[in-house]
């Protein structure tokens, strides 16, 4: 496995909307590393006979069967109208909602 540069960690920050000092640079591409080293070492275990995990809901004892169990069906149902749900916006162009910009660069 390659080693995390300098300049994919700025890439990284930059997609994550991070600021990283210099100092932080060079601990950030260990720490990447470092993750990636022991993903690579567990990815070398032999799994050979090992069952795959149980889902949680069986763990907890809920029900994920459609039969009365606690998730709903997936069925089609009718959905609401946009006209109304644009008119009772506080803004809209009458197709989408415009809300105010959030993250600034």
């Amino acid at each position: 496995m390659s080693a995390v540069s300098v300049e994919e960690v700025r890439r990284v920050a930059e997609l994550a909307n991070l600021e990283l000092t210099a100092d932080e640079e060079p601990r950030m591409q260990h720490d990447l590393n470092a993750i990636l080293d022991y993903i690579a070492r567990l990815s070398e275990v032999d799994t050979t006979g090992v069952e795959p995990m149980a889902q949680v809901g069986a763990m907890l004892g809920v029900s994920t069967d459609f039969d009365g169990g606690a998730l709903r069906a997936d069925a089609v149902r009718p959905s609401i109208d946009r006209r109304a749900v644009m008119a009772a916006a506080p803004e809209s162009d009458g197709r989408f909602f415009k809300v105010p910009k959030v993250i600034e660069r």
